[in-house]
């Protein structure tokens, strides 16, 4: 892994790491979100710390570059907290359908006693 990567790698984490902390402070970020990114961070500034873990991994599942196992495993993880997101969004979404229904019950009963 080039230095010049290694370098991004860790200003990114670093960034990455700043702007969570500054919108927990500010209240604009759930605790359960902010904690997978400031792991997401804190892996990737390990893995651009010690680039021998790229390099290790690399080999072992036969990929070509550290740095592309590196992008890899962040697309990865990109791609888990994509799942749980549609996940939330589906329970989310049930939810909202089920308040629905019973608002319309509510007012359908409200109607019908009003008439007399």
């Amino acid at each position: 892994m080039s230095i010049v990567l290694r370098i991004s790698l860790i200003a990114v984490s670093f960034l990455v790491l700043l702007f969570v902390l500054k919108k927990i402070r500010r209240s604009q970020l759930y605790i359960d979100d902010a904690i997978y990114w400031i792991v997401s961070a804190v892996l990737l500034l390990i893995i651009s710390i010690f680039p021998q873990i790229a390099i290790f991994a690399s080999e072992l599942f036969g990929i070509q570059s550290p740095a592309n196992f590196v992008f890899l495993f962040m697309i990865f993880i990109v791609l888990i907290k994509l799942f749980n997101m549609a996940i939330e969004l589906s329970v989310q979404k049930h939810r909202l359908n089920r308040l629905v229904q019973k608002l319309a019950l509510v007012k359908a009963e409200d109607e019908h006693f009003k008439e007399p």
